[in-house]
């Protein structure tokens, strides 16, 4: 069982972390300026956007997976949703500490573990073991990188950028 799952989850973590670099390349090279540019009517900002992945990977992993989660240094209601007050070196440190933390908890969990937390119904009763909460992450990034794609397109026409 253990090498099936290691195996499994040695190709699960290699999906996650590929949508992780291509989150990080599309936005590499935008000032604060772009970053906190709101360039699609709904109102996000990519900078927010990459802020709201590092909450993602928090929630899954920390809050749900294992069950417990450390205090955050600021209050996640201060501002608009998918935007954030932080400057962009605060919000990729925070991406990519969450992110650690995400790896941490998965090297050191079964696949077949049930979470110990809880996210709300409806979805919630979908999550029944790390796998599940892995592949939602895998696929919670990837739809987030593609919004990071358009959003990049339209502050400066680049396209393409990514490791996939």
């Amino acid at each position: 069982m253990g090498r099936v799952d290691d195996t499994e989850k040695n190709a699960l973590s290699m999906f996650l972390e590929a949508q992780r670099a291509s989150v990080l390349a599309i936005v590499d090279g935008l000032d604060a300026e772009a970053l906190t540019t709101v360039v699609l009517p709904s109102g996000w900002t990519p900078l927010g956007l990459v802020e709201h992945l590092g909450y993602a990977e928090r929630h899954w992993f920390q809050e749900v997976a294992a069950g417990s989660v450390e205090p955050l240094e600021w209050p996640d209601d201060d501002h608009a949703p998918l935007t954030t007050p932080r400057p962009p070196a605060v919000v990729f440190a925070f991406y990519r500490a969450q992110c650690e933390r995400s790896d941490a908890v998965l090297a050191s969990t079964p696949l077949s573990a049930p979470p110990v937390g809880r996210h709300p119904d409806p979805f919630g009763a979908e999550i029944t073991d790390m796998r599940r909460i892995v592949l939602h992450m895998i696929e919670e990034t990837a739809r987030h990188a593609g919004h990071l794609d358009i959003a990049r397109e339209l502050l400066d026409g680049r396209t393409g950028l990514g490791p996939r």
